[in-house]
């Protein structure tokens, strides 16, 4: 079999399929910059939720945060798209849940939880500190839902938000 003079420059794809790209990860697993969007994301999490819990932590001890990437559930009438109470939502999507405390199908009793979902969520957000205040008035809204009071008892400062703009 007779071979070309002519051989092709090589591709980035090429290099990395034969084993002459990156050998290790760029950045160390110390610094924060190698986390991942999900870690992120749950610390963004934590930190809007923080002062919520500071504030209603004796009511808040049996209701879980948890994330979710997207969405598993639909609407209830896809072609009027209504959401229960318990589901925070954009129009068709979801952007989280509250998951009432029952028992599983193993007969084990659950804890309630708020179920947050990642993807939805960052898109609706341009950078984090957006994403921050999403996440906080999605919260808000679900421990509202949960406590079965107003949205405005929970967090009364968003309406002294709302005023001074």
């Amino acid at each position: 079999m007779a071979r070309s003079r002519h051989r092709r420059p090589p591709t980035a794809r090429s290099v990395i399929r034969r084993g002459r790209g990156l050998r290790g990860p760029v950045l160390p697993p110390t610094v924060p910059a190698w986390r991942t969007r999900g870690q992120k994301f749950d610390r963004l999490v934590l930190e809007a939720f923080a002062p919520l819990d500071s504030r209603w932590h004796d009511r808040l001890t049996k209701l879980d945060i948890a994330v979710d990437d997207v969405p598993k559930i639909r609407p209830l009438h896809p072609d009027s798209v209504t959401w229960p109470d318990e589901v925070v939502a954009d129009g068709p999507v979801p952007l989280s849940r509250l998951v009432p405390a029952g028992i599983d199908r193993h007969g084990t009793a659950t804890r309630a939880r708020v179920v947050l979902f990642r993807k939805p969520l960052e898109l609706r957000a341009g950078d984090p500190d957006d994403l921050v205040d999403l996440l906080r008035e999605v919260l808000v809204q679900q421990i509202a839902t949960y406590l079965g009071v107003d949205p405005d008892v929970i967090d009364p400062a968003d309406d002294d938000d709302e005023e001074e703009e």
